[in-house]
């Protein structure tokens, strides 16, 4: 890594490592790991190795792991406080910053990986606060390797007997399925070939927005079945099911993500939390499939 002075102008401090030279050691309180300090010549202010972290000035860093693997693995953050002995302040804060950097290190991830061929996708259906209130977790995976390729959280409207009582309560909702799936398309353009083929089930926005994005591709529809609200959740009741990767990645999301098991008084509470949330489980997924695991 090319190291430069943080406290001068980026635009004007140059990468020349014979602009600072280094200046002794110090033992960081939070993981008693010993860190390079340095000192520019320029504007004689110090700096460290340290500086360059995303965990910069965190007292609590230790934990972050430990944090990123429960939140994966259906733990509610009030059972967190309670286990690891922290404030749930703290444990709020540690979700904020996991949740952002799961969402760069899930692109980046994906992007180190080849280019898919085959690829599923649809909408998994939750709530927010209220089932007046329903949230859509638009989802695309790799076939068979049920790699996460990218997902949108987009706010709906809700449907059949709850529709009227939700219009009455909490107003007109706006439905932003549309431009979470653009979203979606969107981010899989260097993720996915151009000649790709795309498996949905037959939603009849799903064929213009394939269209729309991957003119080259083959895109090829199922009719849908209906999952269970209890045992396999979003498997289908089917002999064969031609969407199977993508099902079974959305059923591991309902027990990998405690906001998301259909009966659990944990709720998402705003939208873009569940984003992150669902960044921070498709990171560790991914990580599980395709990483070394540890011993």
């Amino acid at each position: 890594m090319d190291y430069y002075c943080p406290n001068c102008p980026k635009e004007s401090a140059p990468t020349d490592t014979r602009t600072f030279v280094r200046f002794g050691y110090y033992r960081r309180s939070s993981d008693r790991r010993v860190i390079q300090r340095f000192k520019c010549q320029r504007c004689l202010k110090t700096f460290s190795r340290g500086s360059f972290d995303p965990c910069f000035r965190q007292l609590k860093r230790q934990f972050n792991q430990t944090l990123f693997e429960h939140f994966a693995s259906g733990v509610s953050q009030r059972r967190l406080a309670y286990l690891l002995r922290l404030n749930r302040k703290t444990i709020k804060r540690k979700f904020r910053f996991l949740g952002l950097q799961a969402n760069l290190l899930l692109r980046n991830f994906n992007l180190r990986c080849p280019k898919s061929q085959i690829v599923e996708f649809d909408d998994l259906e939750t709530i927010e606060h209220s089932k007046c209130k329903p949230l859509s977790i638009t989802l695309a995976v790799e076939y068979k390797t049920r790699r996460i390729l990218s997902f949108a959280v987009s706010r709906m409207p809700a449907k059949g007997n709850l529709a009227k009582r939700s219009l009455q309560k909490y107003g007109p909702r706006p439905d932003d399925r549309a431009h979470g799936r653009k979203t979606l398309f969107h981010d899989l353009g260097d993720l996915v070939q151009p000649t790709a083929i795309f498996k949905s089930d037959q939603n009849p926005h799903y064929p213009i927005d394939v269209k729309r994005f991957f003119p080259l591709a083959q895109h090829w529809t199922t009719k849908g079945g209906r999952g269970s609200s209890t045992g396999q959740g979003e498997l289908k009741r089917l002999q064969f099911d031609p969407i199977f990767s993508l099902n079974h990645t959305f059923a591991k999301m309902r027990a990998d993500i405690n906001r998301l098991i259909r009966k659990t008084w944990c709720t998402t509470k705003k939208a873009h939390r569940l984003r992150m949330h669902v960044a921070i489980m498709a990171l560790y997924h991914n990580q599980q499939l395709f990483l070394p695991k540890r011993v």
